[in-house]
């Protein structure tokens, strides 16, 4: 796949995590227990065999770039572009920590598809001849080139992921309608009232120079005329002109957290069925040598603490359950604790706060669901 090239959407704030993105970006957020959101697509790329990701940042980006050279740059055969940031090594207080800063001011970009016309010198640099749409915040382990095989068989414009979920939660995505060739034929971003169980899982291969056009056309029109949205304008543009837009069913587990109530029952399904996410493919860089601990029905890290109750919760490293307090189906992110005489449940304590009778730090999921 030398001549593909992904395109890793990482830009937003993250609002619908509510707490859970206060003190850091959506794609930094724990998950799994051993990594953060963004490092799946990352690891999803290396393994297909993409030799370059161009990382399209820009909320709170110094961390997220950090985090990527930390873990993802020098690997060889595979590069992170970090587009109009420049690498710097050995600058700053800490010589050790890679840097990067702005080589050009940018401006303020609208959505998805102003992401990828920001990006454009990066993402379509030759000898690119398919261009892979990641997003950061999604949780799946895949390897893409089956994928690139029917997308290149078909000589399709673009072929799209899509998956078969929960019908209460389509509102969430893009409702994908396909007949019987496979052919995508409409895709309703957040449908009010959805009548499909088959969504875009926002992962996508797109001709390149297609897309450029595409994007290039959009990009003529007035601000006020289009969203600025891969979902909402980009792919419509294209089924709408009769551009080939194919349909790639995704047959395992993938899942989109873009909510608090989605990062809770993300966590309970990996209790259910540890498996979903093999530990010899499961990313590892928010603590290399952390392993997960079944114990009883709970999933918790070596370096957790357990010494009240805890039930039915998923522990992550230095997150301590004290004596005389009680979890019960919760997440415990990274150095949470649990102080005496405390029920918690259903619920995600936050990292790094410490809970007690006068100090509530965590997020509620019977609080979320009623402002959403």
């Amino acid at each position: 796949m030398r001549d593909v090239r992904a395109a890793l959407l990482a830009g937003g704030k993250g609002q619908r995590l509510g707490r859970l993105t206060e003190r850091t970006i959506k794609p930094l957020v724990p998950y799994a227990g051993t990594c953060r959101l963004v490092d799946f697509s990352l690891a999803n790329a290396q393994q297909s065999g993409i030799s370059e990701v161009v990382l399209m940042s820009m909320e709170q980006e110094r961390d997220l770039i950090q985090h990527v050279l930390r873990w993802w740059q020098g690997d060889s055969g595979f590069h992170v572009h970090l587009g109009p940031n420049e690498y710097l090594s050995g600058s700053g207080a800490d010589d050790d920590a890679p840097q990067a800063r702005p080589l050009t001011a940018r401006r303020p970009e609208l959505g998805t598809a102003d992401a990828l016309i920001t990006n454009e010198a990066y993402v379509f640099a030759e000898p690119v001849q398919d261009v892979l749409v990641q997003h950061a915040d999604h949780v799946y382990l895949y390897d893409y080139r089956p994928m690139l095989a029917e997308h290149r068989g078909h000589d399709a414009d673009v072929t799209i992921g899509v998956q078969r979920i929960e019908r209460r939660f389509i509102h969430l995505f893009g409702m994908v309608d396909v007949d019987e060739a496979g052919r995508v034929t409409r895709l309703v971003e957040k449908p009010a009232e959805p009548t499909s169980e088959l969504i875009f899982s926002a992962f996508a291969l797109f001709r390149a120079d297609v897309l450029r056009a595409v994007l290039r056309e959009l990009a003529a029109m007035p601000a006020n005329a289009w969203q600025h949205d891969i979902s909402r304008d980009v792919l419509p543009c294209m089924i709408a002109q009769g551009f080939s837009v194919r349909a790639f069913e995704v047959d395992r587990y993938w899942a989109d957290i873009g909510t608090v109530e989605r990062y809770h029952l993300g966590h309970m399904a990996l209790l259910d069925e540890p498996g979903l996410l093999p530990p010899r493919l499961r990313p590892t860089t928010l603590e290399p040598a952390m392993r997960l601990v079944p114990d009883s029905t709970n999933l918790r890290a070596s370096q957790s603490t357990i010494a009240g109750e805890a039930r039915y919760t998923f522990c992550y490293t230095g997150s301590v359950v004290e004596k005389g307090a009680t979890v019960t189906r919760s997440v415990l992110m990274p150095g949470a604790r649990v102080r005496p005489g405390l029920h918690v449940q259903d619920s995600i304590v936050l990292e790094n706060e410490a809970l007690s009778q006068d100090r509530m730090g965590l997020v509620s999921l019977e609080l979320q669901r009623a402002h959403r």
